[in-house]
C-alpha cells in the first residue's frame, strides 16, 4: 500500500541520520536561545526592557539566513548542509566571548537568528534528498518534528547545564558541540552514500 511504502522511509539509514542531523543542530540553537533573556539581562548588562527590542534583531536574522540557506541549498545540497552547520558552532562557541559586550552581544544575536535559519532549508532538502520518491512526504513531516525535538531537547540540555552549576557563560560552548555532533553525523551519511555507490553496478549508476 501507498501508506506502507511512505513507512518504509523510516527503515533508510541516510533518511535517520538526515533527521539525527536536524535534531542535533537544532539543539544547539535552542540550548542558547530559550535562555537568551538572561544571557541578556545578567552576562551582557542589559536592562529587561531591552530584551525585546533586541530579539527583533533576532528576527531579522531569520529572515536573512533562511533566504540564504535556501538559495546556496538550491545549487549546492551538501556544501550548503556542511558548510551552515559549521557556521552555526562558530557562531555559538565565539558568542561565549561577544556576550560580554554589549555591542556585540546584539550583533551576535542577530548572526544566532541568521545562522540558525540557515540551516533550515539545507537540512529540509537534505531529508527530502534521502528519503528519494516514495515517502518524501513523511519525511519532510518527521523533519518538522525533529526541528521541535531539537528545540525541546536544547532547552532541557541548557537547563541541565545551569542546574548542574556550570553556569550561563558557558551555554554557548557546550551548545556548539552539538552542531558539531550534527556535522559527524552528516558526514556519516556522505560515507554510506559513497559506500553504496561505489557498491552499485556500472550500468545502475551510469
Amino acid at each position: 500500500s501507498d501508506l506502507r511504502a511512505d513507512l518504509a522511509v523510516l527503515r533508510r539509514t541516510p533518511v535517520l541520520l538526515g533527521l539525527a542531523t536536524t535534531v542535533l543542530g537544532y539543539a544547539g540553537v535552542f540550548a542558547v536561545f530559550t535562555y537568551i533573556a538572561p544571557l541578556l539581562t545578567e552576562i551582557s548588562g542589559f536592562k529587561e526592557a531591552a530584551v525585546s527590542p533586541i530579539l527583533l534583531v533576532f528576527g531579522g536574522g531569520l529572515i536573512a539566513g533562511n533566504l540564504l540557506g535556501g538559495k546556496v541549498a538550491d545549487r549546492w545540497l551538501v556544501p550548503a548542509v556542511l558548510g551552515s552547520l559549521v557556521v552555526l558552532a562558530l557562531v555559538l562557541a565565539t558568542m561565549s566571548f561577544a556576550i560580554h559586550s554589549q555591542v556585540m552581544a546584539v550583533i551576535y544575536v542577530g548572526l544566532l537568528g541568521a545562522a540558525a535559519f540557515a540551516t533550515v532549508a539545507p537540512l529540509q532538502m537534505w531529508v527530502l534528498d534521502k528519503a528519494q520518491g516514495a515517502g518524501q512526504s513523511l519525511a519532510s513531516s518527521f523533519n518538522i518534528a525533529a526541528f521541535n525535538l531539537g528545540n525541546a531537547a536544547g532547552a532541557w540540555l541548557g537547563g541541565a547545564v545551569i542546574a548542574h552549576g556550570l553556569g550561563l557563560g558557558s551555554l554557548t560552548w557546550v551548545a556548539a558541540l552539538l552542531p558539531l555532533a550534527a556535522l559527524g553525523v552528516a558526514g556519516l551519511a556522505l560515507r554510506l552514500d559513497r559506500t553504496a555507490t561505489l557498491g552499485e553496478p556500472a550500468s545502475i549508476r551510469s
